[in-house]
């Protein structure tokens, strides 16, 4: 029959026709062939699950258009191509869109509509495009954001731009298009979602109620059901309470508020804990302007946190990887001079591990942090989240903490230690600190505040995270700028990722979504060599535009030649 066709005087209309009937049934079926190594297109079952699920209207709109340099114009084109994924599977509940902010406005209206953006948080950045090596660079403000509205109630702003300091444009770009499903689905989910988990705020031992830590309470109350519970007088339900925070007590605990922190840990709760081991704080260095000793707070946590596999050590941590402070360096004309120097005390640390809660994290910003070891505890998974780099030291108890802490070649030479933990998780079935030395007086304490009896051991697995620095979670307070964002420094014009980390170790805890592994993802940086692409611009447009006339020429040649043979 294929012969009988082709036979045909219009056998090529026959043909267009065929290709017509295809093409169309292949539109009524998507799908996409993933064949990257790192499957950088594949959407995970998870955002599969959540945006076949929604039961109300997601409008997503994208601000990330425009004349754009190319690195930003790879994201932009990442960004539709997500998001026209998503449509595939949200269906009629999901829509977006792209625009740009304030095109075809006036200055004035153009400038408003910054301003309201930027108090949603979304910031303009400066692109500079250069259209070739050696032209005039031209720069525009472009917004690399987007918001999440959800029914046209709520909505949730994404800031596209993720990235480590000191990282040039490219990387900083491919790890932003590396975390584009997470940030997109990770808005949706908190918008959509039917119940908020319950994070509390331990208080009642010396924890910050102050501006120090109005920031992290702005944080939790926007992204959860948040609240403040006495440990001493409140009652910790695991089946109420998803989280529990412990951020920087200064008091000691008493043994029936450690017990009855343990019994919601084995009961199925989640703890995250902020400890400072050592009291070191940078306002009294400012201060005095001289030494002092680093003393132990004794917290009487020591023994709790070892039983659950961990000990955070009687030290302070130094890396020379860290945060720079204005220290004195000399003297000019009776006049101190002042020179911002990197401050061991402040180490930059990061993720030595894949699990997605520091996965493909900024570095965090720690103050007078201390070492942390893993101990033998039976049936516990430990994971390092946050580690220092490569060039570390540790100055045992009693530690002077000194604003010179460095001043010679010997004193780098002993920076000799790498990877020293801050930050480690800890996953499994718990035993309680009080399973042999459970007494009368302890069962009467915890009968007045718990509905539930003592249990040795866990009935199910639960989760808990233990940070040797608090200051990871609380804010700075500058006379001329007031509080400023969670992870900035006075003097330090960069806002570090430890919002992000403390937002990600929460998810981890009370969600079981499997969003967050969607931070997981690797996308390798396939770069061109610039060099070449100059000197070979000739021969690839050559080839790009000669090929496909070649093939067309070809074509033709042969349809002549096979006319000539059926009409010879």
């Amino acid at each position: 029959m294929f012969n009988k066709i082709l036979n045909q005087k219009l056998w090529w209309l026959w043909l267009a026709l065929l290709f017509m009937a295809i093409t169309w049934l292949i539109s009524l079926a998507h799908y996409r062939f993933d064949l990257t190594r790192e499957k950088r297109y594949s959407l995970s079952q998870s955002t599969k699950n959540l945006l076949s699920n929604l039961d109300g209207k997601v409008e997503i709109e994208v601000f990330l258009t425009g004349d754009l340099s190319a690195g930003f114009k790879k994201l932009s084109i990442a960004s539709e191509e997500l998001l026209n994924e998503f449509k595939e599977y949200g269906t009629t509940n999901f829509q977006y869109r792209f625009t740009r902010p304030g095109a075809g406005l006036p200055d004035t209206l153009r400038y408003q509509i910054y301003d309201s953006l930027a108090r949603l948080g979304i910031k303009p950045f400066n692109n500079q495009v250069t259209t070739k090596q050696g032209e005039e660079t031209t720069e525009r403000w472009i917004f690399p954001a987007a918001i999440v509205r959800y029914n046209d109630t709520m909505q949730i702003p994404i800031d596209l731009m993720s990235g480590k300091s000191g990282a040039d444009e490219e990387t900083t770009l491919n790890h932003s298009e590396a975390l584009l499903e997470f940030k997109f689905a990770d808005a949706i989910h908190k918008l959509t979602r039917k119940q908020v988990p319950v994070v509390a705020y331990a208080a009642g031992n010396g924890e910050p109620l102050n501006p120090t830590v109005r920031d992290l309470f702005e944080t939790m109350r926007t992204n959860y059901r948040f609240g403040v519970i006495d440990v001493n007088i409140g009652r910790l339900d695991a089946d109420t309470i998803a989280a529990l925070m412990i951020v920087k007590p200064s008091k000691p605990f008493t043994e029936i508020e450690k017990l009855k922190i343990d019994q919601y840990v084995l009961h199925g709760g989640n703890v995250i804990w902020f400890i400072d081991k050592l009291y070191a704080e940078m306002d009294s260095l400012l201060r005095v302007q001289t030494d002092f000793i680093a003393f132990d707070k004794n917290l009487n946590l020591d023994d709790q946190l070892f039983k659950y596999g961990v000990r955070i050590n009687n030290d302070l941590l130094q890396d020379l990887k860290s945060a720079k402070q204005p220290l004195v360096v000399g003297q000019s004309g009776g006049q101190p001079q002042i020179e911002r120097l990197p401050f061991p005390y402040y180490p930059l640390v990061s993720s030595p591990s894949t699990n997605p809660i520091a996965k493909n994290l900024d570095d965090v910003i720690t103050i007078f942090p201390s070492s942390i070891d893993t101990v033998k505890s039976a049936g516990i998974q430990k994971t390092i989240l946050l580690a220092t780099d490569t060039s570390s030291r540790v100055l045992s108890s009693p530690a002077i903490v000194s604003l010179q802490s460095v001043k010679t070649e010997d004193d780098i030479r002993t920076f000799t230690r790498s990877y020293v933990p801050v930050a480690v998780l800890l996953e499994g079935k718990f035993t309680s600190l009080y399973a042999n030395r459970f007494t009368d007086d302890l069962k009467d304490s915890l009968q007045q505040f718990s509905a539930q009896p003592f249990i040795p051991t866990a009935t199910k697995a639960g989760k808990q995270i233990i940070v040797s620095d608090a200051d990871v979670v609380t804010n700075v307070i500058t006379q001329s700028q007031g509080v400023l964002p969670m992870g900035m420094q006075q003097y330090e014009n960069y806002q570090f990722a430890n919002k992000d980390f403390l937002l990600n170790a929460l998810d981890y805890l009370v969600n079981n979504n499997g969003l967050l592994e969607t931070r997981g993802k690797d996308f390798t940086l396939r770069l061109l060599d610039k060099q070449k692409i100059t000197e070979q611009k000739t021969l690839w447009q050559g080839i790009n535009i000669g090929i496909p006339v070649l093939m067309v020429l070809l074509f033709g040649w042969l349809y002549q030649l096979k006319r000539k043979r059926d009409f010879a």
